[in-house]
């Protein structure tokens, strides 16, 4: 018998939640199939068996919470079973012999009695237009009034679900940002004409040599770190009394994902390519989908840049991602009238919104952190000659 355990937690989680058994007891489970999901708060762990057996028990049901190397179940390996002919066991009862096999079939999974059927075939046997019609002229006996008490009744009916642990811990979080920081936002907005002509122009030769499509991210995580090396309070922490400096540049990116919103990190982005950001988000965003982010994939981050634009948001608020000073929204790019040179010029146009921690930043190194960002969003040229 293989004891199925829980996997070893990192130090920062204590305990974890069973979250979905994915085989039930008594069934057959290849080698390295995924038995069961195992839920912390910040990631969610597959646990796989270590040998093809049948699922012999389950101890610690969906919901439960447990600790690291707990048990959870047990495993008796073995080859699969051989399979045995199906067979198909039709109750009879009294008068049910008048009729063919397949229609007592039929009458067995509608629930119908044969004694409630008259039939009309030869020697009153009981055929499938008799079962229809019969189930025809039931379902016409329930009136109308019945069918708009039920349809009243199901529309005003509530659904209630326990919290996932990531939602709930996602939801601590935010409640800590909004009563442990002196949070402020301040906004701007850039002009997205010039980096919309650059992917325009070089978006099929980046593809054809980097096997990735060229979006934004990429050019506010470029952007982000070129501001952040200038205002180092930005890329700080407060820890009790202290205030700590990073020299790294580990970026957190939001991304939502169908158990909640999570902020994977990106690491090093300053010795990143544009093609290798690209590539860095695209593969945070698909393990965040499918649940396989790792702890260590989730843990630091020095800020965060969260995109609403993807969801069509025009405006919006962030909130800070604790122990971090700051977090940039991103939103959607809107054509809008604007003033250029005297002149009035549709431009597609996208608000920034820069929410930071009036305890560390202030006004003077936000707003001009932000203006970076904007100018170098404006002329990527100075990307790359670092101006």
């Amino acid at each position: 018998m293989i004891d199925i355990l829980v996997p070893e937690l990192p130090e920062s989680v204590a305990d974890a939640t069973v979250a979905t058994w994915q085989k039930q007891a008594g069934d057959f489970v290849e080698r390295d199939e995924v038995l069961v999901e195992i839920e912390t708060d910040k990631v969610v762990l597959e646990v796989p068996a270590t040998a093809s057996g049948i699922l012999q028990e389950i101890i610690e049901d969906e919901g439960a919470t447990v600790l690291s190397k707990q048990l959870l179940g047990r495993l008796k390996e073995g080859d699969a079973p051989a399979e045995k002919p199906a067979e198909v066991v039709v109750e009879e009862e009294s008068g049910a012999a008048d009729a063919s096999p397949s229609v007592r079939r039929l009458m067995l999974e509608e629930g119908i009695k044969a004694s409630e059927i008259k039939g009309s075939g030869k020697g009153g046997m009981i055929t499938r237009e008799d079962v229809d019609k019969f189930r025809e002229s039931k379902n016409k006996a329930e009136t109308p009034a019945q069918v708009d008490i039920v349809a009243a009744v199901a529309a005003r009916s509530d659904k209630r679900v326990p919290m996932t642990r990531l939602r709930k811990r996602v939801a601590e979080r935010l409640l800590e940002a909004k009563n442990s920081t002196a949070m402020l936002t301040t906004f701007n907005e850039v002009n997205m004409k010039p980096i919309m002509d650059l992917r325009k122009q070089y978006q099929e030769v980046f593809e054809k040599k980097h096997g990735i499509r060229l979006g934004f991210m990429s050019f506010y995580i470029k952007a982000v770190t070129e501001a952040l090396k200038r205002y180092p309070e930005v890329n700080a922490a407060i820890d009790g009394t202290d205030i700590v400096y990073h020299n790294f540049f580990d970026i957190s990116i939001a991304v939502s994902t169908p158990r909640g919103l999570v902020t994977p990190v990106l690491r090093d982005t300053d010795t990143l390519s544009v093609a290798e950001i690209e590539k860095g988000i695209r593969e945070l965003a698909i393990k965040g989908r499918d649940g396989k982010l790792t702890v260590d994939e989730m843990m630091g981050g020095n800020f965060t840049v969260t995109n609403g634009g993807v969801f069509g948001s025009l405006l919006s608020t962030p909130i800070i991602n604790p122990p971090q000073a700051a977090i940039l929204g991103m939103h959607k790019i809107q054509d809008r009238p604007m003033a250029i040179d005297g002149k009035v010029e549709i431009l597609p146009m996208m608000y920034l919104a820069l929410s930071y921690d009036h305890r560390l930043i202030d006004g003077k190194e936000s707003v001009g952190f932000l203006v970076t960002i904007k100018e170098l969003l404006e002329d990527p040229t100075r990307l790359l000659l670092d101006v």
